[in-house]
Protein backbone atom coordinates (compact mmCIF):
# COMPACT_ATOMS: atom_id res chain seq x y z
CA UNK A 1 0.00 0.00 0.00
CA UNK A 2 1.39 3.40 -0.70
CA UNK A 3 1.09 6.08 1.69
CA UNK A 4 2.38 10.08 1.48
CA UNK A 5 3.95 10.29 4.99
CA UNK A 6 6.51 7.96 5.86
CA UNK A 7 5.50 5.49 8.80
CA UNK A 8 7.62 4.36 12.01
CA UNK A 9 11.21 3.39 11.55
CA UNK A 10 10.58 -0.19 12.31
CA UNK A 11 8.85 -1.27 9.05
CA UNK A 12 7.72 1.95 7.52
CA UNK A 13 6.50 2.05 3.61
CA UNK A 14 8.45 5.44 2.29
CA UNK A 15 8.49 6.75 -1.03
CA UNK A 16 10.58 4.52 -3.44
CA UNK A 17 13.61 6.78 -4.17
CA UNK A 18 14.84 6.00 -8.16
CA UNK A 19 18.52 6.10 -6.76
CA UNK A 20 17.73 3.03 -4.03
CA UNK A 21 15.96 1.07 -6.23
CA UNK A 22 19.81 1.57 -9.24
CA UNK A 23 21.37 1.32 -6.47
CA UNK A 24 19.73 -2.37 -5.72
CA UNK A 25 20.17 -2.97 -9.44
CA UNK A 26 23.38 -1.67 -10.42
CA UNK A 27 26.50 -3.32 -9.68
CA UNK A 28 30.14 -1.97 -9.29
CA UNK A 29 33.88 -3.00 -8.55
CA UNK A 30 37.14 -1.25 -4.46
CA UNK A 31 40.48 -1.14 -3.20
CA UNK A 32 42.10 1.69 -0.97
CA UNK A 33 42.57 4.15 -1.80
CA UNK A 34 39.21 4.62 -2.97
CA UNK A 35 38.92 4.85 -7.40
CA UNK A 36 36.13 6.66 -9.30
CA UNK A 37 34.78 3.28 -10.83
CA UNK A 38 36.34 0.63 -8.24
CA UNK A 39 33.78 -0.44 -5.22
CA UNK A 40 36.19 -2.98 -2.88
CA UNK A 41 37.23 -2.19 0.22
CA UNK A 42 38.99 -3.84 2.54
CA UNK A 43 37.76 -4.71 5.74
CA UNK A 44 39.14 -6.57 8.73
CA UNK A 45 37.62 -9.40 8.11
CA UNK A 46 38.24 -9.57 3.87
CA UNK A 47 37.75 -7.35 1.08
CA UNK A 48 34.08 -6.14 0.43
CA UNK A 49 32.21 -4.98 -2.75
CA UNK A 50 29.30 -2.68 -3.17
CA UNK A 51 27.54 -0.92 -5.81
CA UNK A 52 28.40 3.11 -6.93
CA UNK A 53 25.79 5.00 -8.37
CA UNK A 54 25.80 8.54 -9.21
CA UNK A 55 29.08 9.07 -6.50
CA UNK A 56 27.66 7.29 -3.77
CA UNK A 57 28.83 4.12 -2.54
CA UNK A 58 26.73 1.29 -0.82
CA UNK A 59 27.25 -1.56 0.74
CA UNK A 60 24.84 -3.62 2.15
CA UNK A 61 24.89 -6.77 4.50
CA UNK A 62 28.23 -6.58 5.75
CA UNK A 63 28.44 -9.15 9.08
CA UNK A 64 29.81 -7.32 11.97
CA UNK A 65 29.58 -10.36 14.22
CA UNK A 66 29.12 -14.20 13.96
CA UNK A 67 25.64 -15.44 13.57
CA UNK A 68 23.98 -15.70 16.85
CA UNK A 69 22.99 -19.45 16.52
CA UNK A 70 23.15 -22.30 18.38
CA UNK A 71 25.91 -22.48 21.24
CA UNK A 72 25.63 -18.42 20.71
CA UNK A 73 21.89 -17.62 20.94
CA UNK A 74 21.55 -15.34 24.13
CA UNK A 75 25.52 -14.90 24.38
CA UNK A 76 27.32 -11.61 23.49
CA UNK A 77 27.89 -10.94 19.83
CA UNK A 78 31.35 -12.87 18.68
CA UNK A 79 33.82 -11.85 16.32
CA UNK A 80 32.83 -12.35 12.62
CA UNK A 81 34.78 -15.35 10.80
CA UNK A 82 36.99 -14.01 8.19
CA UNK A 83 35.84 -14.83 4.54
CA UNK A 84 39.59 -14.94 3.40
CA UNK A 85 40.59 -14.53 -0.19
CA UNK A 86 37.07 -14.09 -1.77
CA UNK A 87 35.39 -10.64 -2.31
CA UNK A 88 32.13 -10.25 -0.20
CA UNK A 89 29.12 -8.95 -2.65
CA UNK A 90 27.50 -6.26 -0.59
CA UNK A 91 24.83 -5.51 -3.06
CA UNK A 92 21.44 -6.59 -0.96
CA UNK A 93 20.54 -6.16 2.93
CA UNK A 94 20.77 -9.31 4.95
CA UNK A 95 17.45 -10.58 6.78
CA UNK A 96 15.75 -8.63 9.69
CA UNK A 97 16.61 -9.79 13.16
CA UNK A 98 13.53 -12.77 14.57
CA UNK A 99 10.27 -10.50 14.98
CA UNK A 100 6.77 -10.51 14.57
CA UNK A 101 4.96 -8.11 12.05
CA UNK A 102 2.82 -5.76 12.94
CA UNK A 103 -0.96 -6.39 12.85
CA UNK A 104 -3.19 -5.81 9.64
CA UNK A 105 -4.17 -2.62 9.25
CA UNK A 106 -1.07 -0.37 11.58
CA UNK A 107 -0.05 2.28 10.90
CA UNK A 108 3.52 0.99 11.55
CA UNK A 109 3.15 -2.12 9.30
CA UNK A 110 4.32 -2.44 5.72
CA UNK A 111 5.13 -5.78 3.41
CA UNK A 112 6.88 -9.10 5.42
CA UNK A 113 10.53 -9.09 4.88
CA UNK A 114 12.77 -11.99 5.38
CA UNK A 115 14.01 -12.37 8.79
CA UNK A 116 16.41 -14.70 10.39
CA UNK A 117 18.55 -15.46 14.05
CA UNK A 118 21.71 -14.77 12.09
CA UNK A 119 21.04 -10.96 11.42
CA UNK A 120 24.01 -8.91 12.43
CA UNK A 121 24.78 -7.32 9.30
CA UNK A 122 24.99 -3.53 8.84
CA UNK A 123 25.15 -1.34 5.94
CA UNK A 124 27.05 1.63 4.33
CA UNK A 125 27.17 4.91 2.24
CA UNK A 126 29.61 6.84 1.45
CA UNK A 127 30.07 9.77 -1.11
CA UNK A 128 34.48 9.91 0.03
CA UNK A 129 36.61 9.15 -3.44
CA UNK A 130 39.82 8.16 -1.26
CA UNK A 131 40.15 6.55 2.05
CA UNK A 132 41.95 9.41 3.90
CA UNK A 133 39.42 11.51 3.42
CA UNK A 134 38.22 11.18 7.08
CA UNK A 135 34.78 11.87 7.18
CA UNK A 136 32.46 12.23 9.68
CA UNK A 137 30.37 9.26 10.28
CA UNK A 138 27.04 8.35 11.25
CA UNK A 139 25.75 5.64 13.14
CA UNK A 140 21.82 5.09 12.94
CA UNK A 141 19.93 2.51 15.33
CA UNK A 142 16.62 2.04 13.99
CA UNK A 143 13.54 2.20 16.52
CA UNK A 144 10.66 -0.60 17.09
CA UNK A 145 10.20 -1.03 20.67
CA UNK A 146 13.46 -2.93 21.01
CA UNK A 147 10.80 -5.90 19.13
CA UNK A 148 10.79 -5.21 15.70
CA UNK A 149 12.58 -3.34 12.38
CA UNK A 150 15.61 -3.37 10.93
CA UNK A 151 19.22 -1.05 9.66
CA UNK A 152 17.48 -2.04 5.36
CA UNK A 153 14.09 0.19 6.34
CA UNK A 154 13.62 2.39 3.08
CA UNK A 155 13.46 5.65 4.52
CA UNK A 156 16.91 4.96 6.23
CA UNK A 157 18.52 4.96 2.79
CA UNK A 158 22.04 7.33 3.59
CA UNK A 159 22.18 8.59 0.36
CA UNK A 160 21.17 11.75 0.91
CA UNK A 161 23.01 12.41 3.65
CA UNK A 162 26.82 11.08 2.46
CA UNK A 163 25.66 13.44 -0.75
CA UNK A 164 26.09 15.99 1.91
CA UNK A 165 29.75 14.40 3.18
CA UNK A 166 28.77 12.10 5.93
CA UNK A 167 29.74 8.09 5.59
CA UNK A 168 26.28 6.50 7.01
CA UNK A 169 25.78 3.05 9.14
CA UNK A 170 22.60 1.66 9.72
CA UNK A 171 22.46 -1.74 11.36
CA UNK A 172 20.80 -4.57 13.11
CA UNK A 173 21.10 -6.25 16.64
CA UNK A 174 18.89 -8.54 18.35
CA UNK A 175 15.35 -8.02 19.13
CA UNK A 176 12.50 -9.77 21.77
CA UNK A 177 13.52 -12.49 23.57
CA UNK A 178 16.53 -13.16 21.18
CA UNK A 179 18.17 -9.52 22.23
CA UNK A 180 16.74 -8.64 25.73
CA UNK A 181 16.02 -12.18 27.86
CA UNK A 182 17.38 -13.04 30.97
CA UNK A 183 17.81 -15.66 32.84
CA UNK A 184 19.74 -17.50 35.80
CA UNK A 185 21.60 -19.80 33.54
CA UNK A 186 23.08 -17.62 31.72
CA UNK A 187 23.88 -15.43 33.84
CA UNK A 188 25.37 -18.19 35.64
CA UNK A 189 27.33 -19.29 33.03
CA UNK A 190 28.72 -15.38 32.01
CA UNK A 191 31.89 -14.66 32.99
CA UNK A 192 30.38 -11.02 33.69
CA UNK A 193 27.46 -12.61 35.58
CA UNK A 194 25.55 -11.00 32.90
CA UNK A 195 22.70 -11.61 30.45
CA UNK A 196 20.01 -10.23 28.96
CA UNK A 197 21.42 -6.74 27.48
CA UNK A 198 22.65 -8.81 23.94
CA UNK A 199 20.74 -5.98 21.75
CA UNK A 200 23.16 -3.67 23.74
CA UNK A 201 25.84 -5.68 23.27
CA UNK A 202 25.34 -5.84 19.38
CA UNK A 203 25.21 -2.40 18.70
CA UNK A 204 28.38 -1.96 21.07
CA UNK A 205 30.02 -5.14 18.35
CA UNK A 206 28.65 -2.46 15.55
CA UNK A 207 30.58 0.14 16.67
CA UNK A 208 33.49 -1.78 17.55
CA UNK A 209 33.21 -2.49 13.49
CA UNK A 210 32.83 0.88 12.67
CA UNK A 211 36.17 2.42 14.93
CA UNK A 212 37.92 -0.59 13.13
CA UNK A 213 36.93 -0.46 9.72
CA UNK A 214 34.85 2.83 9.06
CA UNK A 215 38.56 4.50 7.60
CA UNK A 216 38.38 2.10 4.98
CA UNK A 217 35.20 3.76 3.54
CA UNK A 218 36.48 7.43 3.82
CA UNK A 219 35.77 7.49 7.23
CA UNK A 220 36.50 9.36 10.42
CA UNK A 221 36.80 6.53 13.75
CA UNK A 222 37.47 9.73 15.83
CA UNK A 223 34.45 11.53 14.91
CA UNK A 224 31.53 9.00 15.47
CA UNK A 225 27.87 10.26 16.16
CA UNK A 226 25.33 7.71 16.95
CA UNK A 227 21.78 8.63 16.56
CA UNK A 228 18.21 6.85 16.16
CA UNK A 229 14.68 7.30 17.28
CA UNK A 230 12.04 6.16 19.32
CA UNK A 231 13.57 2.45 20.96
CA UNK A 232 16.56 3.38 18.59
CA UNK A 233 16.48 6.80 21.08
CA UNK A 234 16.21 4.84 24.27
CA UNK A 235 19.21 2.60 22.83
CA UNK A 236 21.67 5.85 22.37
CA UNK A 237 20.80 6.69 25.63
CA UNK A 238 21.76 3.36 27.07
CA UNK A 239 25.08 3.80 24.97
CA UNK A 240 25.59 6.80 27.01
CA UNK A 241 25.39 5.21 30.35
CA UNK A 242 27.20 1.86 29.48
CA UNK A 243 31.18 1.67 29.76
CA UNK A 244 31.44 -0.44 27.28
CA UNK A 245 31.06 1.97 24.26
CA UNK A 246 33.37 4.23 25.89
CA UNK A 247 35.65 6.04 23.18
CA UNK A 248 33.47 4.38 20.09
CA UNK A 249 31.51 7.38 20.01
CA UNK A 250 31.71 10.94 19.89
CA UNK A 251 28.58 12.95 19.50
CA UNK A 252 24.72 11.44 20.15
CA UNK A 253 21.57 11.85 18.60
CA UNK A 254 18.21 10.85 20.01
CA UNK A 255 15.04 11.55 18.71
CA UNK A 256 11.75 10.77 20.93
CA UNK A 257 13.24 8.70 23.33
CA UNK A 258 15.21 8.18 26.45
CA UNK A 259 15.93 5.72 29.49
CA UNK A 260 15.66 8.66 32.45
CA UNK A 261 13.11 6.55 34.63
CA UNK A 262 13.20 3.16 36.73
CA UNK A 263 14.82 0.09 35.08
CA UNK A 264 14.59 -3.23 35.37
CA UNK A 265 17.37 -5.33 37.39
CA UNK A 266 19.10 -8.49 36.09
CA UNK A 267 18.37 -10.31 40.13
CA UNK A 268 16.90 -7.73 42.48
CA UNK A 269 13.05 -7.60 41.74
CA UNK A 270 11.33 -3.67 42.69
CA UNK A 271 8.66 -3.91 45.25
CA UNK A 272 5.51 -6.32 43.91
CA UNK A 273 7.30 -6.55 40.46
CA UNK A 274 9.97 -9.54 39.55
CA UNK A 275 13.24 -9.11 38.21
CA UNK A 276 14.51 -9.83 34.84
CA UNK A 277 15.91 -13.50 35.30
CA UNK A 278 12.43 -13.97 36.87
CA UNK A 279 10.30 -12.88 34.07
CA UNK A 280 13.26 -14.74 31.34
CA UNK A 281 12.91 -17.83 33.61
CA UNK A 282 8.68 -17.68 33.48
CA UNK A 283 8.81 -17.77 29.66
CA UNK A 284 11.42 -20.20 29.25
CA UNK A 285 9.45 -22.26 31.67
CA UNK A 286 6.49 -22.10 29.63
CA UNK A 287 7.97 -23.24 26.29
CA UNK A 288 8.98 -26.56 28.36
CA UNK A 289 12.94 -25.02 28.15
CA UNK A 290 14.91 -26.06 32.14
CA UNK A 291 18.81 -26.19 30.51
CA UNK A 292 20.78 -24.25 28.95
CA UNK A 293 20.99 -27.42 26.15
CA UNK A 294 16.66 -27.08 25.63
CA UNK A 295 16.81 -23.26 25.59
CA UNK A 296 19.68 -23.19 22.80
CA UNK A 297 17.30 -26.10 21.29
CA UNK A 298 14.38 -24.29 20.93
CA UNK A 299 13.63 -23.25 17.33
CA UNK A 300 13.88 -19.20 16.51
CA UNK A 301 10.14 -20.03 15.28
CA UNK A 302 8.65 -21.39 18.90
CA UNK A 303 10.61 -18.54 20.85
CA UNK A 304 8.92 -16.11 18.48
CA UNK A 305 5.49 -17.58 19.05
CA UNK A 306 6.17 -18.06 22.36
CA UNK A 307 6.21 -14.24 22.92
CA UNK A 308 2.54 -14.25 21.58
CA UNK A 309 1.13 -16.54 24.25
CA UNK A 310 -0.28 -15.91 27.85
CA UNK A 311 2.90 -16.43 28.90
CA UNK A 312 5.00 -14.69 26.55
CA UNK A 313 2.71 -11.53 27.28
CA UNK A 314 4.41 -10.97 30.86
CA UNK A 315 7.68 -10.50 29.16
CA UNK A 316 9.52 -7.38 28.77
CA UNK A 317 11.73 -6.72 26.25
CA UNK A 318 13.82 -3.72 27.80
CA UNK A 319 17.65 -3.48 29.36
CA UNK A 320 18.07 -4.51 32.62
CA UNK A 321 20.79 -2.97 35.24
CA UNK A 322 23.45 -6.06 35.24
CA UNK A 323 26.26 -4.93 36.50
CA UNK A 324 28.36 -5.29 33.33
CA UNK A 325 26.71 -3.57 30.23
CA UNK A 326 24.81 -1.08 33.01
CA UNK A 327 26.51 -0.83 36.44
CA UNK A 328 24.06 1.27 37.18
CA UNK A 329 20.12 3.08 35.76
CA UNK A 330 20.85 5.62 33.61
CA UNK A 331 19.14 8.16 35.36
CA UNK A 332 22.06 7.56 38.24
CA UNK A 333 24.68 7.00 35.52
CA UNK A 334 23.99 10.79 34.30
CA UNK A 335 23.74 12.35 37.75
CA UNK A 336 26.63 10.69 39.00
CA UNK A 337 28.70 11.83 35.77
CA UNK A 338 29.46 7.79 34.77
CA UNK A 339 28.17 8.39 31.41
CA UNK A 340 29.94 8.80 28.27
CA UNK A 341 30.65 12.65 28.07
CA UNK A 342 29.79 13.62 24.54
CA UNK A 343 27.69 16.62 23.07
CA UNK A 344 23.95 15.57 22.45
CA UNK A 345 21.02 16.74 19.86
CA UNK A 346 17.96 15.42 21.59
CA UNK A 347 14.57 16.27 20.64
CA UNK A 348 10.57 15.22 20.51
CA UNK A 349 7.39 15.79 18.28
CA UNK A 350 4.62 18.08 19.04
CA UNK A 351 2.31 15.07 18.04
CA UNK A 352 4.04 11.95 19.76
CA UNK A 353 0.96 10.32 20.59
CA UNK A 354 -1.47 10.22 17.45
CA UNK A 355 0.14 7.33 15.32
CA UNK A 356 0.43 5.66 18.96
CA UNK A 357 -2.91 6.11 20.60
CA UNK A 358 -6.46 4.76 19.43
CA UNK A 359 -8.97 7.36 19.01
CA UNK A 360 -11.32 5.06 21.20
CA UNK A 361 -8.79 5.43 24.34
CA UNK A 362 -9.63 9.63 24.38
CA UNK A 363 -12.13 10.10 27.01
CA UNK A 364 -15.05 11.56 25.31
CA UNK A 365 -17.24 13.65 27.87
CA UNK A 366 -16.11 15.82 30.55
CA UNK A 367 -17.05 13.54 33.32
CA UNK A 368 -14.91 10.60 31.58
CA UNK A 369 -11.88 13.50 31.14
CA UNK A 370 -12.10 13.95 34.92
CA UNK A 371 -12.40 9.92 35.48
CA UNK A 372 -9.21 9.64 33.76
CA UNK A 373 -6.95 12.02 34.91
CA UNK A 374 -7.74 11.22 38.54
CA UNK A 375 -6.72 7.75 37.59
CA UNK A 376 -3.84 8.68 35.40
CA UNK A 377 -2.07 10.85 38.24
CA UNK A 378 -3.87 10.46 41.60
CA UNK A 379 -3.16 13.22 44.16
CA UNK A 380 -1.93 15.33 41.16
CA UNK A 381 -4.87 15.86 39.32
CA UNK A 382 -5.10 19.47 40.84
CA UNK A 383 -1.51 20.32 39.31
CA UNK A 384 -2.08 18.38 36.16
CA UNK A 385 -5.18 19.98 35.43
CA UNK A 386 -3.45 23.55 35.80
CA UNK A 387 -0.63 21.87 33.18
CA UNK A 388 -3.42 21.10 30.49
CA UNK A 389 -6.62 22.78 31.06
CA UNK A 390 -10.02 21.44 29.89
CA UNK A 391 -13.00 23.59 30.19
CA UNK A 392 -14.96 22.13 27.04
CA UNK A 393 -15.33 18.53 25.41
CA UNK A 394 -13.69 19.77 22.40
CA UNK A 395 -10.36 20.67 24.05
CA UNK A 396 -9.87 16.75 25.98
CA UNK A 397 -8.07 15.02 22.61
CA UNK A 398 -5.40 17.87 22.12
CA UNK A 399 -4.71 17.75 26.63
CA UNK A 400 -4.83 14.24 26.18
CA UNK A 401 -2.66 13.18 23.42
CA UNK A 402 -0.35 15.97 24.42
CA UNK A 403 -0.28 15.06 28.26
CA UNK A 404 0.94 11.19 27.14
CA UNK A 405 3.44 12.50 24.70
CA UNK A 406 4.88 14.98 27.53
CA UNK A 407 4.73 12.43 29.92
CA UNK A 408 6.34 9.62 27.49
CA UNK A 409 8.66 11.66 25.08
CA UNK A 410 9.33 15.46 26.25
CA UNK A 411 10.45 14.84 29.94
CA UNK A 412 12.94 12.38 28.77
CA UNK A 413 14.38 14.78 26.13
CA UNK A 414 14.08 18.01 28.07
CA UNK A 415 15.72 15.78 30.96
CA UNK A 416 18.71 14.38 28.39
CA UNK A 417 19.51 17.86 27.61
CA UNK A 418 19.45 19.64 31.05
CA UNK A 419 21.50 15.82 32.28
CA UNK A 420 24.44 16.81 29.19
CA UNK A 421 24.64 20.25 29.83
CA UNK A 422 24.55 19.66 34.01
CA UNK A 423 27.47 17.40 33.29
CA UNK A 424 29.82 20.09 30.77
CA UNK A 425 28.79 19.14 27.52
CA UNK A 426 27.24 21.09 24.65
CA UNK A 427 23.59 20.12 24.32
CA UNK A 428 20.68 20.71 21.29
CA UNK A 429 17.36 20.64 21.98
CA UNK A 430 14.45 21.25 19.26
CA UNK A 431 10.48 20.98 18.76
CA UNK A 432 9.34 18.74 15.61
CA UNK A 433 6.14 20.66 14.85
CA UNK A 434 5.65 20.10 11.34
CA UNK A 435 3.22 17.83 10.25
CA UNK A 436 3.82 15.63 6.24
CA UNK A 437 1.09 15.67 4.07
CA UNK A 438 -0.69 12.93 3.70
CA UNK A 439 -4.41 11.34 4.34
CA UNK A 440 -4.83 11.44 7.26
CA UNK A 441 -2.97 14.84 7.76
CA UNK A 442 -5.21 16.42 10.30
CA UNK A 443 -5.28 13.70 12.55
CA UNK A 444 -1.45 12.57 12.83
CA UNK A 445 -0.12 16.28 12.73
CA UNK A 446 3.45 16.09 14.02
CA UNK A 447 3.29 12.23 14.93
CA UNK A 448 6.22 9.60 16.43
CA UNK A 449 8.53 8.96 13.54
CA UNK A 450 7.38 12.14 11.54
CA UNK A 451 10.41 13.36 11.26
CA UNK A 452 12.77 10.29 10.35
CA UNK A 453 12.47 11.34 6.60
CA UNK A 454 13.60 15.09 7.05
CA UNK A 455 16.51 14.01 9.10
CA UNK A 456 17.65 11.68 6.60
CA UNK A 457 16.82 14.24 4.02
CA UNK A 458 15.21 11.52 1.95
CA UNK A 459 12.23 14.00 0.74
CA UNK A 460 13.67 14.42 -2.93
CA UNK A 461 12.77 16.63 -6.01
CA UNK A 462 8.93 16.65 -6.85
CA UNK A 463 8.29 14.76 -3.71
CA UNK A 464 5.68 16.31 -1.51
CA UNK A 465 5.46 19.95 -1.18
CA UNK A 466 7.56 22.93 -1.38
CA UNK A 467 8.43 23.20 2.17
CA UNK A 468 8.59 19.61 3.12
CA UNK A 469 11.29 19.78 0.52
CA UNK A 470 13.13 22.83 2.48
CA UNK A 471 12.65 21.41 5.52
CA UNK A 472 14.24 18.09 4.63
CA UNK A 473 17.72 20.21 3.61
CA UNK A 474 17.75 21.97 6.59
CA UNK A 475 17.37 19.38 9.32
CA UNK A 476 19.79 16.96 7.63
CA UNK A 477 22.21 19.77 7.18
CA UNK A 478 22.08 20.51 10.81
CA UNK A 479 22.62 16.65 11.46
CA UNK A 480 25.27 16.59 9.21
CA UNK A 481 26.73 19.64 10.76
CA UNK A 482 26.55 18.46 14.17
CA UNK A 483 28.03 15.07 13.54
CA UNK A 484 31.35 16.65 11.55
CA UNK A 485 31.54 19.40 14.10
CA UNK A 486 29.38 18.85 17.27
CA UNK A 487 27.53 22.20 16.83
CA UNK A 488 24.42 21.79 14.36
CA UNK A 489 24.74 25.31 12.82
CA UNK A 490 26.33 26.38 9.61
CA UNK A 491 26.29 28.69 6.74
CA UNK A 492 22.62 29.63 5.40
CA UNK A 493 20.71 27.95 8.43
CA UNK A 494 18.49 29.42 11.05
CA UNK A 495 20.78 29.95 14.31
CA UNK A 496 20.57 27.38 16.91
CA UNK A 497 21.17 28.16 20.25
CA UNK A 498 22.67 25.63 22.36
CA UNK A 499 20.61 24.71 25.68
CA UNK A 500 21.29 25.77 28.52
CA UNK A 501 18.69 25.55 31.99
CA UNK A 502 18.70 29.06 32.25
CA UNK A 503 16.97 29.88 28.53
CA UNK A 504 15.71 26.73 27.79
CA UNK A 505 16.78 27.44 24.44
CA UNK A 506 15.33 25.36 21.38
CA UNK A 507 14.94 25.09 17.68
CA UNK A 508 11.34 24.13 16.32
CA UNK A 509 11.37 22.45 13.21
CA UNK A 510 8.12 23.37 11.17
CA UNK A 511 7.10 25.45 8.55
CA UNK A 512 8.89 27.86 9.80
CA UNK A 513 12.72 26.83 11.76
CA UNK A 514 12.93 29.20 14.40
CA UNK A 515 15.02 29.94 17.90
CA UNK A 516 12.97 29.55 20.43
CA UNK A 517 13.11 29.08 24.78
CA UNK A 518 10.76 27.92 27.58
CA UNK A 519 9.89 24.59 25.93
CA UNK A 520 5.93 23.54 27.22
CA UNK A 521 8.04 24.54 30.89
CA UNK A 522 5.09 24.42 32.53
CA UNK A 523 3.79 21.08 31.15
CA UNK A 524 7.15 19.38 31.26
CA UNK A 525 8.25 20.63 35.17
CA UNK A 526 5.12 19.00 36.30
CA UNK A 527 6.02 15.49 34.62
CA UNK A 528 9.58 16.46 36.22
CA UNK A 529 8.63 16.24 39.59
CA UNK A 530 6.72 12.85 38.89
CA UNK A 531 9.87 11.28 37.48
CA UNK A 532 11.89 12.71 40.19
CA UNK A 533 9.25 10.54 42.92
CA UNK A 534 10.04 7.68 40.51
CA UNK A 535 6.27 8.08 39.35
CA UNK A 536 4.78 7.28 36.05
Amino acid sequence: MHRDFPTHPSRALSRTFSRVLLATLAAGGFVAPLHAQDTRVETASGNVNGVLVDGIRSYKGIPFAAPPVGDRRWKPPQPVEAWGQRTLRAHSFGPECMQTPYGAGSFFGGPPAPTAEDCLYLNVWTGAADASERRPVMVWIHGGALTRGSGSTGIYDGTALAEKGAVVVTINYRLGAFGYLAHPLLTAESEHGSSGNYGVLDQVAALEWVRDNIAAFGGDPERVTIFGESAGSWSVNTLMATPLAAGLFHRAIGQSGGRFGPMMRLSEPPEGGRSAEEIGAAFLGALGAETLEEMRRLSAASVLAGLESPAGRGFRTAENVDGWVLPTDVTTAFAEGAHNHVAVLVGFNADEMTSLSSPRSVPETLDAWREWVTGRVGDDAESFNDAYPVKEEDEIFDAFMRSRGDALFGIQMRTWARASETAGADAWLYYFTHEPPGPAKEYLKSYHAAEIVYAFGNVGPGEREAVDRQLAQTMSSYWVNFAANGDPNGPGLPPWPAYTRDSEAHLVLGPMVEAGSKLRTAQLDFWERRLRAGMP
